[in-house]
């Protein structure tokens, strides 16, 4: 049966997922709220879930393409910046839209954490092709920070899914289903938001201060990767121990 944009909305907004303890801040208040009327404006388009993980990966995948082959201008950071964020925003929207029908589908999900590892192996690598095409750091040094924040972007996304995935084999709670954030927590984490990651591209016109900003959130991102692969690995020996 067809619904007000306002009826669906609050229908959402009642059955959002909780808060978990490693959602940062722009993540949670931002982006989330901002899925939240996308998914509400695909379901009275009549979208699927995986229509609007599609869409999503549309407006990433323009990003990505005007970033490498646009020149290094303002104009060029806010249309990519643009396009990323719309990008995220349609990545929450997917799992809401979801729970608005009454729940996903296993397949939904394959596909909306494909999407989400292809775009988080790629956005890096398209920094590095970009800072070599269109910028007078083509033969810096500079041209290693994209290759660093691939590797730990890549590693955490991983370290992540892995860590959930085995805890759910002994029966434990993802993080999301766990909640357990907090304000506080969350705006301290804010440096490793991708959704702060696609607004620093308004830089990308001032190409030396997007690389010192960029650079500042690779060191952020490196050092919570660090702290927390030290927790997930004792997180995982703690269930060994209790299993045997």
């Amino acid at each position: 049966m067809s619904e007000t944009f306002a009826v669906s909305y609050r229908r959402l907004a009642a059955a959002q997922k909780g808060h978990a303890r490693g959602a940062p801040g722009y993540s949670v208040y931002v982006n989330r709220r901002a899925g939240r009327v996308l998914a509400t404006l695909a379901h009275g388009w009549g979208l699927t879930p995986n229509q609007v993980t599609l869409v999503s990966a549309a407006h990433t995948l323009v990003g990505l393409v005007v970033l490498a082959v646009a020149p290094a201008q303002a104009w060029t950071g806010v249309v990519v910046a643009v396009l990323l964020a719309l990008g995220y925003a349609w990545d929450s929207a997917d799992g809401q839209l979801a729970r608005l029908r009454g729940g996903g589908s296993l397949a939904g999900e394959w596909l909306d954490h494909f999407v989400d590892a292809v775009k988080i192996a790629s956005l890096h690598l398209v920094v590095l092709v970009a800072l070599w095409l269109h910028t007078p750091y083509r033969d810096s040094a500079w041209l290693v920070v994209p290759l660093l924040f691939s590797v730990v972007a890549v590693v955490s996304f991983f370290g992540m899914l892995l860590n959930d995935l085995l805890k759910g084999k002994k029966g434990v709670a993802s993080t999301h289903a766990r909640g357990g954030g907090t304000f506080a927590r969350s705006m301290l984490l804010v440096p490793t938001d991708y959704g702060l990651l696609c607004l620093v591209f308004l830089l990308w016109g001032w190409t030396t201060g997007f690389l010192w900003v960029y650079t500042l959130l690779l060191v952020a991102n490196g050092a919570f990767l660090a702290l927390a692969t030290v927790k997930w690995f004792r997180e995982i020996r703690a269930l060994d121990r209790v299993a045997t």
